[in-house]
């Protein structure tokens, strides 16, 4: 490896080792400070560049690649705020265990804290929020200080897909000149011959790191499938699933050695898949289970719970009322069960130790309670064909029932994976779903989307509310920069639907005003803006609509005006008939 100088020398083999590590592909934002690192990356053939006008968008962007494929895309800006912009992907990561990989430029270290132009304090910006943060040395020539730097490279990988995955951070300071040029005597011309190790690295990453899965150990597989045979009403739950998303058919196979029933989260990777054939996988839940419903069937006396907290608030309330035995699986023995009722902490893979117990069971699977849940499961579905039109569950039971096989479906936060949740019915097809459900947010839900869709060639659908649509509507920039194309659902209720969930409704003003916030944008200039096309439908037209479009190749938006108030009012007649 040959460098005019040193900054540049420096990027070139940071990007190098990053590369060997498996790093694929790269969200680079525009910038000065950042330039010896954009052209590294620009150059490197192995790496592919999503160029972005916009840091929010681009760090969003990476993160739905990361979710996607369960492995790290790396992000690069310049300094300042730049670099603030990708907090909110940053917390968003962490919080949802995604791999991710901030690079963020900064001046050299005299220039801090001296009021010099563009130059903030970014010295472990992202605080608690990344797994590892490094304040990379300034740029050297020195063999020395090139085999640390390609260590810190392999490191960064290594934390960001460790258990649990997640953000790292690398801060790159860089004096002038940032640009290729010749900096005679920057660079010794005998580097590569001195120290080869240093400059060409080695046939592969630099530090081979080996992570071994977490597995429970014999003994306590056994205690818990003791618990599972003896239990009456045994129950499984799957919640949000971490990327890489865990073959649903471990599950599967639980359940059925159990005889237990699966209350599949729409983002568990379970509720989808040919495993959906043979196994009990609910998706009705949260219509039939709830704080009210405590009285109303005998409750479950024995839980196993993967994944991160259930969407459906009435399955979580639900499970602290009965208070059965509760064991949540976690791989990084982290606690993540707000309502503080789970009796066992067991720290193992979720896939390795469903197999496990699934070969440790015997017992017979034939089960009473089994078969109430699915006649409940069953009447709800029947009384969901024949509700009320207003219904806007009824967008996001199509939008499943009628998605390609396989595909993508990225689910905004607030009512859409509400709704998903309740009325996306299980099916066997080979169907992706994904969301921000880490900190919940409705920032860069476009994006992230996009992002995801990136990753593969499966056609992709974003069904997305308006305020979260217009909240990152920058984010269709990609649409064109990044080769992607998508069918975006737009559920316009024009304003905060979920709002009418909480008891503030009742109070008006400031309802309306200050929660609701109606915005009366009319979107559709977004189709000449970002060269898409976009169209109206009613709900009655949404199904042809939503099958044309996710068969076509281009992006579409189909927006369908919906009334919040009455759809929230049906929801709660459909709950009352079951």
């Amino acid at each position: 490896m040959t460098a005019p100088n040193r900054n540049t020398l420096w990027a070139a083999t940071l990007v190098d080792e990053l590369a060997a590590g498996g790093l694929s592909a790269v969200c680079i934002a525009p910038g000065s400070r950042s330039t010896p690192l954009t052209v590294a990356f620009a150059e490197h053939d192995d790496v592919t560049v999503f160029s972005h006008l916009d840091e929010r968008s681009a760090a969003f962007f990476a993160l739905g690649r990361g979710r996607r494929t369960g492995e790290p895309t790396a992000l690069v800006c310049t300094s300042g705020t730049a670099a603030a912009n990708f907090h909110p992907a940053v917390i968003e990561a962490n919080q949802a265990r995604v791999p991710l990989l901030v690079l963020t430029a900064d001046r050299p270290p005299e220039l801090r804290d001296s009021g010099a132009n563009q130059t903030v304090d970014q010295e472990k910006l992202y605080g608690d929020a990344v797994r590892w943060y490094r304040d990379l040395p300034e740029p050297e020539a020195a063999g020395r200080k090139l085999r640390r730097l390609r260590t810190d490279a392999a490191r960064a990988m290594a934390e960001a897909n460790g258990t649990p995955a997640g953000p790292v951070h690398l801060n790159v300071p860089f004096r002038k000149p940032l640009e290729p040029v010749e900096v005679p005597g920057d660079v010794p011309a005998d580097l590569a011959e001195t120290d080869p190790l240093a400059v060409d690295g080695r046939d592969g990453p630099f530090v081979e790191t080996t992570a071994g899965a977490v597995e429970a150990d014999p003994a306590d597989v056994r205690r818990i499938a003791s618990a599972l045979e003896g239990a009456e009403r045994p129950l499984i739950v799957a919640g949000p699933a971490d990327p890489p998303v865990p073959a649903g058919d471990a599950i599967a196979s639980l359940a059925r050695a159990v005889g237990a029933p699966v209350l599949a989260d729409p983002l568990s990777g379970v509720r989808f898949g040919p495993h959906v054939e043979d196994a009990t996988i609910l998706g009705g839940y949260d219509a039939y289970f709830g704080p009210d419903r405590v009285t109303d069937f005998p409750a479950p006396d024995v839980v196993v719970r993967f994944g991160a907290s259930p969407t459906s608030k009435r399955l979580r309330k639900y499970l602290a009322e009965t208070t059965p035995r509760q064991f949540l699986v976690d791989p990084a023995g982290e606690w993540r069960e707000a309502e503080f009722v789970a009796t066992d902490l067991v720290v193992a893979d979720p896939e390795r130790l469903a197999r496990s117990l699934a070969a440790a069971i015997d017992r017979d699977p034939r089960s009473d309670w089994r078969e109430q849940l699915l006649d409940l499961e069953h009447r709800h579905w029947s009384l969901l064909s024949a509700s009320d039109a207003a219904l806007e569950g009824r967008i996001l039971h199509q939008a499943f029932a009628l998605a390609p096989d396989p595909s993508t479906v990225f689910l905004s936060n607030s009512m859409p994976v509400r709704d998903a949740d309740r009325f996306g019915r299980p099916r066997s097809a080979d169907i992706s779903v994904l969301g921000n459900r880490g900190a919940s947010g409705i920032d860069g839900i476009v994006s992230t989307a996009l992002g995801a869709g990136s990753a593969t060639a499966d056609p992709l659908v974003l069904v997305t509310g308006d305020l979260a649509f217009y909240h990152d509507m920058n984010g269709l920039l990609a649409l064109e920069r990044c080769d992607v194309d998508a069918t975006i659902v737009l559920i316009d209720n024009d304003g905060g639907g979920i709002f009418h969930k909480l008891p503030i409704e009742d109070f008006d003003p400031p309802f309306t005003e200050q929660f609701r916030t109606p915005h009366g944008l009319d979107f559709e200039p977004t189709g000449d803006l970002y060269d898409l096309e976009f169209r109206r439908v009613d709900l009655e037209e949404f199904g042809p609509a939503y099958r044309k479009s996710v068969g076509r190749d281009g992006t579409q938006v189909l927006a369908v005006s919906t009334d919040a108030e009455r759809s929230h009012r049906a929801r709660e007649r459909l709950r009352a008939e079951l």
